[in-house]
């Protein structure tokens, strides 16, 4: 059989095939004009789709304009006016590569007009298919304005494979949003199919952050800011509460450049990992500035993807960065998130406090309560007259604490009852209702003290009256007996006794007097699910988080005023205590615009 022959192909079918690197689907149409108006100095971007982007995209802007004399080579593959460093070591513009505007108008139908800001009228240029047309004259203002229509004609079977109309619509939409967020002191509208979706003028970060990640997400927004050598890492963080199902309001920005980056990915992860439920995922928009010779973005076409010289470096900085946000106190933490601008939406329900400290809501809430409390004593249920009158010493107590509410403003308020022996309740001084879960709370304030005292040198043990004997099976007795001498540093001292059973002869002091035997099948468990290829400060750090949900108020006891106010203030003091162990929330904070939400009245 004869081999077939090496032939070159067309040109134009090389140009088809260089396309579907660079224009994939029509976000990444998207994604290139917009860098291109960026890096031409645009104050003002218009992206407008049809149909997805299949139909017609056009994206305006007001930058610099090409001279009629370069719009030839705009539209020529490898031209470029952007790189000036051929060694590809400091780029310093979005786009470098020349591949965009040709790519586009190989596989669709191109319309470039553009006007410098010296030049008397617009000129087009148009490409078909990969078919370039001469220039001719045009009207436009100054600026630049790309149109691609019925895109993938071209290349049909690329056409074929594109999702429905939506889903190309939501995914323009999202490139959008990240570059938007990446240029705040750019005016950005975005639309589809002739309606408005976004539109948001030149703005400082935080409102443009506020206003791209919603009213919900923006009031828990934490401001960071950390350095490492040349590198500058700021941008906002969630709070541990605010999670979602996914990554989409997850921002990388390097640069300038929003980036899909697994180091930034996997230190984002590892910051939020003991203080979110598994399976979730943390709200941030980190942007991370550093020499341009020290990141390498010509890794691929789209240029989304990254090389750091020092990727240990930018991972040690994002996880500390984060890792310090996070340990803010939650007493800290409220009134760090309360300073951040409103991000346009207003809080209608927030009353300024009157001469005496207390809000007119936090007056009206009382003053329901205590109208309340007799009514409450006849007729209700057990579980309610918990924060009734029933007991008259109990209630005195209550009103003494919701009055302290009047005279000082602690972040997370003075309790004013228990519910259900669980749920602490607590009004703050501008009138917004915290509702504490006493087990979870005091689950997370009893791990960082544990944690304190382990890094101090080792946990305090309380030898018992009695040594305990705990039986278990054999293989978890012996995955706990292999770890006890780190154990030993967690204050919990044992020895083995017969092949099936543990001598436990020290609890940790702060635990109080837990019963050993579930504490001991919980170590076991936690050992078993940690393996041997974790690290034993990972291991040793899960096993401070099972010992400390055994030493803490459990739910269903009964807590006194005093105990429900000093467990807020200590939360207030005490670093990641918005979240329990497991990365539950520890308190929901419910101003009025909030409760009135839930009546539907807003």
């Amino acid at each position: 059989m004869a081999s077939p022959r090496i032939r070159l192909l067309p040109e134009a079918l090389v140009n088809r095939i260089a396309a579907g690197e660079v224009i994939e689907r029509p976000a990444a149409v998207v994604k290139e004009l917009v860098e291109n108006a960026l890096d031409a100095g645009a104050r003002r971007i218009a992206i407008a789709i049809e149909e997805g982007g299949v139909a017609r995209i056009a994206v305006t802007d007001d930058g610099a304009g090409i001279a009629a004399a370069d719009l030839p080579l705009a539209i020529a593959r490898h031209a470029t006016s952007k790189l000036g460093d051929e060694q590809l070591i400091r780029i310093t513009t979005l786009g470098f590569r020349g591949e965009a505007l040709p790519s586009i108008g190989a596989a669709g139908r191109l319309s470039l007009t553009s006007r410098p800001g010296n030049a008397d009228h617009a000129m087009t240029i148009r490409v078909e298919g990969g078919r370039v047309f001469e220039p001719v004259p045009a009207a436009g203002p100054p600026g630049t304005e790309v149109v691609v229509r019925d895109l993938f004609f071209a290349t049909p079977a690329r056409r074929k494979f594109l999702k429905s109309a939506r889903s190309e619509a939501e995914a323009a939409e999202a490139v959008a949003r990240r570059l938007a967020l990446a240029a705040p002191a750019v005016g950005f509208r975005f639309e589809v199919d002739g309606r408005v979706i976004f539109e948001r003028p030149p703005e400082p970060l935080a409102t443009r952050v506020g206003a791209l990640f919603g009213a919900a997400a923006a009031d828990h927004l934490l401001p960071l800011a950390a350095e490492r050598g040349e590198m500058r890492l700021s941008g906002f963080a969630g709070a541990a509460h605010l999670t979602r199902a996914n990554a989409m309001l997850q921002h990388f920005i390097v640069n300038r450049r929003p980036v899909i980056d697994p180091v930034l990915r996997t230190a984002l992860r590892i910051a939020y990992r003991d203080v979110i439920p598994a399976g979730r995922h943390p709200v941030a928009a980190l942007i991370l500035d550093l020499p341009a010779d020290e990141v390498d973005v010509n890794v691929h076409p789209a240029k989304t993807e990254l090389r750091f010289r020092d990727p240990a470096g930018v991972r040690a900085l994002v996880i500390g960065a984060l890792r310090a946000t996070l340990a803010t106190p939650a007493g800290t933490l409220s009134a760090a998130r309360l300073r951040l601008p409103r991000f346009g939406h207003s809080r209608a329900g927030d009353a300024p406090s009157g001469a005496s400290g207390l809000g007119a809501a936090a007056a009206e809430t009382m003053a329901a309560m205590q109208f309340a409390e007799p009514m409450l004593a006849l007729a209700a249920p057990p579980a309610a007259r918990q924060i009734a009158a029933a007991d008259p010493p109990a209630a005195s107590a209550v009103r003494e604490s919701a009055a302290v509410a009047a005279t000082i403003d602690y972040p997370l308020g003075a309790a004013v009852a228990q519910v259900l022996e669980t749920y602490i309740l607590a009004l703050t001084g501008d009138g917004a209702l915290v509702i504490v879960d006493q087990h979870a709370a005091h689950e997370r304030l009893t791990q960082e003290r544990l944690a304190r005292e382990w890094a101090a040198g080792g946990v305090r043990a309380q030898p018992l009256l009695l040594p305990a004997v705990v039986e278990l099976s054999a293989a978890e007795a012996e995955r706990v007996l292999a770890e006890a001498a780190a154990l030993a540093q967690l204050g919990l001292e044992i020895e083995a006794f017969g092949p099936c059973a543990i001598l436990v002869r020290a609890l940790p002091a702060a635990l109080g007097a837990p019963e050993p035997g579930p504490l001991l099948r919980d170590i076991a468990d936690e050992l078993a699910d940690s393996g041997t290829q974790t690290s034993l400060a990972a291991r040793l750090d899960a096993v401070l988080a099972r010992l400390a949900c055994h030493g803490s108020i459990r739910a269903g006891r009964r807590l006194q005023a005093a105990e429900m106010n000093a467990l807020l203030r200590d939360m207030e003091a005490t670093p990641r205590a918005a979240t329990c162990s497991h990365g539950r929330p520890t308190f929901l904070r419910l101003c009025r615009t909030d409760i009135e939400r839930l009546f539907g009245r807003r």
